[in-house]
């Protein structure tokens, strides 16, 4: 449960400023928690912190591991800093945009950056705490770093496409594959041991400044990844370890087809002979990441649509029953401590409702949505919120709030949204009216995309679901940084009782 009010700001690290192409953990990032703190925000909101590959447009929600981090975010000045390269090796590329994220660009650069320090690294002592890292982090890490050597070593190719020995995990083959990739496999966990490094350290900033990270974790996992390939029992596999039926959506009013994923469906009932084990574990690595954090399509906890794997569409799914209360039991037991935000978008059913209230989850609700037809009656529009809930003016899938007004908008959304605010505005001034409706709303906490701080049209938008590319690319520049309104959400925040 979210005990006292507050408010924050939703921004990826990724879309931080920076001169390497890419936002990181690095010194911009510093500036944003105490630019947070001056303006008595408690919370900043990031989207996953999972590494992310080109093939599947870069997204932070398609990644090869669920315990790993990004190396494209550590950040090359921290990385002079501290002594693992020289400050005359941080030329940035003189192409590099202010505006967008150059994934490509960026993870060149970085590559031989980050080769530079694993030699400085590989030719010294290791120092105490990447053997610290590497002792705690095993139990996920020593699985990673191989699946990573294995896919370079085997050149990129799936792994339900490797060696039956090693796609299998046959444990001599894997032992002799250790010995062999030894050097590429200490390099991965040394690029683990900086990401690490770094974000723990931002996060002591965090704590320092009274700034609370609220992370995202997928519900379902890639299933090109360490994860499945390391725990293929407790996903619905077949005997050749390709999935019988994979995630989705059913057809709906915004797709006649639904939404086919592809993600690997879990065994809920291996899960539970195991006591959940691996879900367990990964609720406590995010607890490591993050002071809470948002479960995505947490509807598959209650029930979830699984569709036969092959299919072109997601039309001949079948609804089943997900963990449930069970789960969230073996979970309190496990760890007595954590903190979940539930993505209950979309049809939240009394199964899942019954969820939220039996174990106080908060939920979320999105301004963007409220002003349809219905509106007395909206889950979304203020006056239905109850206190334990997140309130978004939008979300990384959603349109800015002044793209919607420009873009998205119906005449009659518009009419609705003056008469509920008891005046019209214009494309420059609605995202502060947005700002202000959930900033006062009774919702214990407020969460604002720093592109509706900043005012921005849709051309900021970060993500267009189910689309492939040019999504995850838009920062924020070093003048936007400078000239944010921090004084402005300072005076709402306190006026609202959220400072």
């Amino acid at each position: 449960m979210i005990y006292t009010r507050g408010s924050g700001i939703l921004l990826h690290i990724t879309s931080l400023p920076s001169a390497y192409g890419i936002g990181d953990f690095g010194p911009a990032a510093y500036r944003f928690v105490e630019a947070l703190a001056r303006a008595r925000q408690h919370y900043w909101q990031i989207l996953p912190l999972n590494p992310t590959r080109a093939r599947y447009g870069n997204s932070p929600y398609s990644s090869p591991s669920a315990f790993a981090a990004n190396p494209l975010l550590i950040s090359p000045e921290l990385l002079a800093r501290d002594g693992f390269v020289d400050p005359g090796d941080l030329e940035p590329h003189p192409d590099f945009p202010e505006d967008r994220v150059a994934f490509e660009a960026a993870a060149w650069y970085r590559d031989r950056l980050l080769a530079l320090a694993y030699r400085r690294f590989a030719e010294s002592e290791p120092e105490s705490g990447y053997e610290t890292f590497r002792a705690g982090a095993g139990w996920w890490l020593d699985d990673y770093a191989l699946f990573v050597a294995l896919t370079d070593h085997l050149h990129g190719l799936p792994w339900n496409r490797w060696p039956e020995e090693v796609r299998t995990r046959q444990p001599g083959t894997l032992e002799e594959m250790r010995e062999r990739l030894a050097d590429r496999i200490r390099k991965e966990t040394f690029l683990q041991y900086l990401a690490d490094r770094q974000w723990s350290a931002l996060r002591r900033h965090c704590t320092e400044h009274g700034v609370q990270v609220i992370g995202d974790i997928p519900i379902y996992v890639a299933y090109e990844s360490a994860d499945v390939w390391a725990n293929s029992g407790i996903f619905k596999l077949d005997d050749d370890l390709r999935p019988t039926v994979v995630a989705g959506v059913p057809p709906d009013m915004f797709s006649s087809t639904g939404q086919l994923w592809g993600n690997p469906v879990y065994d809920w009932a291996a899960l539970r002979g195991q006591g959940y084990d691996w879900w367990v574990r990964r609720t406590a690595r995010s607890g490591e990441l993050y002071d809470l954090f948002r479960i995505d399509h947490f509807r598959a906890f209650a029930d979830y649509y699984e569709i036969p794997a092959g299919d072109a569409t997601a039309e001949r799914g079948t609804w089943v029953d997900g963990p449930g209360t069970d789960f969230f039991e073996a979970l309190a037991r496990r760890l007595p401590c954590f903190a979940i935000v539930a993505e209950d978008l979309g049809a939240n059913t009394p199964a899942v409702q019954a969820l939220l209230d039996q174990f106080d989850l908060p939920g979320m609700k999105i301004l963007l949505f409220a002003f349809g037809e219905g509106i007395a009656k909206s889950a979304h529009i203020p006056h239905n919120y109850i206190p334990n809930l997140i309130c978004y003016t939008g979300t990384h899938d959603n349109n800015t709030a002044r793209g919607w007004f420009e873009e998205e908008a119906s005449e009659e959304d518009r009419e609705r949204l003056y008469a509920y605010i008891g005046k019209e505005m214009g494309a420059d001034t609605v995202h502060r009216e947005f700002v202000r409706l959930g900033m006062t709303s009774v919702a214990r906490a407020c969460i604002v995309p720093m592109q509706d701080i900043l005012g921005l049209g849709a051309a900021a938008r970060m993500n267009y679901p189910s689309t492939a590319e040019g999504n995850w690319v838009w920062r924020m520049t070093p003048e936007e940084f400078e000239e944010a309104p921090f004084e402005w959400l300072r005076g709402l925040t306190e006026l609202s009782g959220r400072g």
